[in-house]
């Protein structure tokens, strides 16, 4: 019998498709009642922000291709247009489902517990005369509303910005009949205005639009005229930023040069409230340049991620997670000076259940040794006032050698990463963008301190980036460790960013562009030949996505071998499991629950003789042959076993995990009959963290 077709196109899920189903998954956690209710609303916040960016570079990209006239297709055989047109369905039917989320399930739950978001209909007259002076003085002088004629034609509109489309009827003060005109929000103004209860006999926590506030007042933009319609909108635009790499020789300032285009960039969705019309919604979408397709009526506010900011401004804990401190493991628990503990064994963290102190503390003492001679790092993300480059900028000033590889090209992190290239420069530290053509992902510190008489190498090895903010958000393991041969690969690996000679060969850590996409075939394999061998075999794999499809063939075939295969994928699955005698072996989850899932571990059971990789890369083409990332050995086998029953946690969960099925849709797990329900996320709060 001859071998099934492994790159038939029903093995394969659209990644776009797959990657909007994940955040299908975002927003059923703000139907969720189990959920605390201010969470909720974040994760309604969420699923927005998310859509936002899916359109500000997927859709677009997508869009791209379209006028291009590229016709190729992917695994799933679907052409491009094919796939435009199913995204515009499936998303218009997740803009439905977020508002009717806010307007029937969470703005009457908010309303009970008081917390109110007033329309204008139902102000009080203390209210009105409130917002009225409010208005008049912190509204009115900002506001440059634009009529629309031969001599101002439509405004260049900011991508995601507030905007008001303004239909009137009367003639101005130079005799000019009236027509339209658009009123831009600035950004600096605050979309959401706390009433203050001692002035207009609020609640205490009462809330009015900024767009509501516009409304109500806009006459006053134009005195003598009539108003006789006034409609919120938005536009989103192609943010991906095009740099041609062969053609710079400053790439620092061929990015800031760009960066102010973002702003700028091709229409790819209109967002305007219920009650625009027709022929204002016609347009808007002609000076746009864009279809009915691409148009979206919301019956609320055009920007829900605004939202974001009231579980900061609501003081109400019970409508909240309960707060954690992350905890400490304990052989650093108790013992400040780091170098002592990493020269007797090696430690592992896992973010946000153990803290990122560690990090910024091994740096710290790092800056102040002096036997540290050297630090190395690279830096993707870490944000804008981070103690990881407050402790570099210390080293740098103390006289260390410091370098750091700033990737200047993490997407929306630009601008914040140019800023802190130049904070480093001006410190003294040597400062590399990485290599022209590839992303440099790997995250990665090594210090080069002196002791009796030779060198000692101390390295962090990590999963996600330097941000002590969302080291508080996001799953993620780094290991710190004096091991001599991960040193030394570390060591190379950083030549390779800053000098222009060849690739050294790493003998433990595995590299982008060079040996990670090989080495995990062949591991896959030699699974595989084990499972035919009647040797014990097994994969498991934690990643964000997987998507490279001569990857999930391997896996294919392993599968059809008889090898057992779970796969936590929390984003984009491009693998279909569970199809008869292909995948009938493979297992894929999505766990989504307070913390973005941000981990990537695998596991292969090799014949008895467990191999597992902590890594900065997920399973995707630009991860494995357009960046630079690593993956990392947990050798310390106390530390592996620890990190499998980790793994086994996510396994188990039923509560907070979602089952790919055979076809491609997502169900979410369930207790089956006489099981309690379990939260891995939850456990590892309870095992790893110190509650308050």
């Amino acid at each position: 019998m001859e071998p099934p077709d492994l790159k038939q196109p029903r093995l394969y899920i659209n990644r776009l498709l797959s990657l909007l189903a994940f955040n299908a998954r975002v927003l059923e956690q703000a139907k969720d009642p189990a959920v605390p209710l201010l969470e909720r609303l974040k994760f309604l916040c969420i699923s927005s922000t998310n859509l936002d960016e899916f359109f500000e570079i997927r859709v677009a990209g997508l869009k791209q291709r379209i006028e291009l006239g590229v016709t190729q297709v992917g695994p799933d055989n679907r052409t491009p247009t094919e796939v435009m047109d199913v995204i515009s369905e499936e998303a218009h039917a997740l803009v439905e489902e977020q508002y009717r989320v806010l307007n029937e399930d969470l703005v009457p739950a908010l309303e009970a517990e008081g917390v109110r978001f007033i329309r204008r209909g139902a102000w009080s007259e203390a209210q009105r005369g409130w917002l009225h002076r409010y208005f008049r003085e912190e509204l009115l002088p900002i506001l440059s509303p634009l009529g629309l004629d031969p001599a101002h034609p439509f405004p260049r509109i900011l991508n995601k910005s507030l905007n008001f489309i303004v239909s009137l009827q009367g003639r101005d003060a130079f005799g000019r009949s009236g027509g339209v005109a658009v009123v831009q929000a600035p950004r600096a103004l605050p979309r959401l205005i706390q009433l203050p209860s001692e002035e207009t006999d609020s609640g205490p926590y009462d809330f009015v639009f900024l767009s509501s506030i516009i409304h109500a007042f806009v006459d006053e933009l134009f005195p003598g005229m009539t108003v006789t319609g006034c409609y919120q909108f938005r536009v989103t635009r192609n943010s991906d930023l095009f740099v041609d790499e062969e053609e710079i020789d400053d790439l620092r300032r061929a990015l800031e040069g760009e960066l102010p285009q973002r702003r700028y960039g091709a229409a790819v969705r209109l967002e305007v409230a219920d009650n625009c019309p027709d022929d204002m919604a016609d347009y808007l979408l002609e000076e746009f340049g864009l279809g009915r397709e691409d148009f979206f009526r919301v019956n609320g506010p055009v920007n829900l991620n605004r939202l974001l900011a009231i579980p900061d401004l609501v003081n109400r804990p019970d409508l909240k997670y309960t707060g954690f401190t992350p905890g400490l493991p304990p052989e650093i628990a108790h013992q400040p000076d780091l170098f002592a503990v990493l020269r007797e064994q090696d430690v592992l963290l896992h973010h946000p259940f153990e803290s990122f102190t560690p990090v910024v503390d091994f740096l710290r003492q790092a800056a102040a040794d002096p036997h540290v001679l050297a630090i190395k790092q690279t830096l993707y993300r870490t944000g804008p006032e981070s103690a990881v480059v407050d402790a570099l900028v210390q080293a740098a000033r103390a006289g260390k050698e410091v370098t750091v590889v700033v990737e200047l090209r993490a997407r929306f992190d630009e601008e914040a990463n140019i800023a802190l290239a130049n904070r480093l420069q001006e410190a003294g530290a040597h400062v590399v963008y990485g290599v022209v053509g590839y992303k440099t992902h790997a995250k990665l510190i090594l210090v080069v301190r002196r002791e009796g008489g030779r060198l000692r190498q101390y390295v962090h090895l990590g999963t996600g980036n330097y941000h002590p903010r969302t080291a508080r958000l996001y799953t993620d393991y780094g290991l710190l460790t004096t091991d001599p041969r991960i040193g030394e690969d570390v060591h190379k690996v950083f030549l390779q960013l800053t000098s222009l000679g060849r690739a050294s060969d790493l003998n433990h850590l595995l590299q982008a562009p060079f040996t990670l996409h090989d080495a995990l075939r062949d591991k896959i394999k030699r699974e595989r030949k084990n499972a035919e061998a009647g040797r014990p075999a097994r994969i498991i794999a934690k990643v964000n996505s997987l998507v490279e499809s001569r990857l999930i063939r391997d896996l294919y075939r392993a599968s059809m071998a008889g090898v057992p295969i779970d796969l936590v994928v929390r984003g984009m699955c491009c693998l279909r499991p569970g199809v008869e005698g292909i995948s009938d072996n493979i297992r894929v989850r999505s766990v989504v629950g307070r913390f973005l899932e941000h981990t990537r571990v695998y596991y292969f059971e090799n014949g008895g003789s467990p191999e597992l990789y902590g890594s900065s890369a997920d399973w995707m083409e630009r991860n494995f042959f357009r960046r630079v990332e690593v993956a990392f050995p947990i050798r310390d086998s106390r530390l592996r076993a620890r990190l499998l029953r980790e793994l086994d946690a996510y396994l188990r969960d039923n509560t907070q995990a979602w089952l790919l099925g055979s076809d491609g849709a997502y169900h979410r797990a369930e207790p089956g009959e006489g099981e309690a329900p379990f939260s891995a996320q939850q456990a590892l709060l309870e095992d790893l963290a110190e509650e308050l």
